[in-house]
């Protein structure tokens, strides 16, 4: 397909528009006019470029990529390496970093609780950021955070009391412990997150609701998929994810 008419049809899905951001979300590095093969990725790092440039993609799709906001503007060192090996192999770059995250049904959020087999029901924080909902069935936190383990193979960090049942929950992957807050005042029993700072030790024990920081990486590598393969079945693209592994 043309790339013009893959950008427009991203926007249409993704709405960047509807959401504050802190980058540019659409296309960023403009590659070749025809797209066949995309590959989706977490970060738009040299490695998953070369990685896919191996693979011989003619477009990636990211959730971080580049021009964040307060970041120096200058295509200069590891930017402009990344930048130049995309523009030499004729590669686009498309990122969404929020539309992202809150897409209802193939964003991180939404994915992340299919994989979890949670129910989301509402949500809240900042722009609806945060999903709510409902484990299966009433578990301890201990138990919770096992499962969580499980699903995205790393064992995640726990905070707060590992016995407490847990009915509701309430989840934000990335780096979103700041909505911590948010989710202990929309009254769940565990928030789950990618990354946690200090305060929300005590945060967790002081309110009695439990923590779980699953990793920024681990917790945002499903809404691309979603993406990627919807583009795949609805235009007939070569779609491959490429996990490049980061314990953070």
């Amino acid at each position: 397909m043309l790339r013009t008419e893959l950008a427009r049809h991203l926007d249409e899905l993704l709405a960047p528009s509807r959401v504050r951001d802190y980058c540019p979300n659409g296309l960023q590095v403009e590659g070749s006019e025809s797209v066949t093969h995309l590959v989706t990725g977490v970060t738009a790092s040299l490695a998953l470029i070369e990685r896919a440039l191996a693979a011989g993609a003619d477009a990636i799709l990211v959730h971080h990529g580049y021009f964040w906001k307060n970041e120096d503007p200058r295509i200069v060192g590891l930017r402009r390496r990344r930048i130049a090996t995309l523009i030499a192999h004729d590669i686009n770059l498309f990122a969404y970093h929020l539309p992202l995250d809150v897409h209802p049904e193939l964003g991180n959020n939404a994915q992340l609780g299919l994989r979890l087999g949670w129910t989301r029901d509402g949500w809240c924080g900042d722009q609806d950021l945060v999903a709510l909902g409902a484990v299966p069935e009433a578990q301890t936190a201990r138990e919770v955070a096992t499962a969580v383990g499980v699903a995205l193979g790393r064992t995640p960090l726990f905070l707060g009391d590992p016995d407490r049942t847990v009915r509701r929950v309430a989840w934000c992957t990335g780096g979103a412990q700041g909505y911590f807050q948010d989710a202990i005042d929309a009254g769940v029993d565990l928030y789950l997150t990618g990354e946690v700072s200090e305060q929300h030790l005590h945060l967790a024990e002081e309110s009695g609701v439990g923590f779980i920081a699953a990793g920024h990486h681990a917790t945002e590598r499903f809404g691309v998929q979603a993406v990627g393969a919807h583009l795949a079945t609805r235009f007939g693209l070569r779609h491959t994810f490429i996990d490049v592994p980061n314990p953070v």
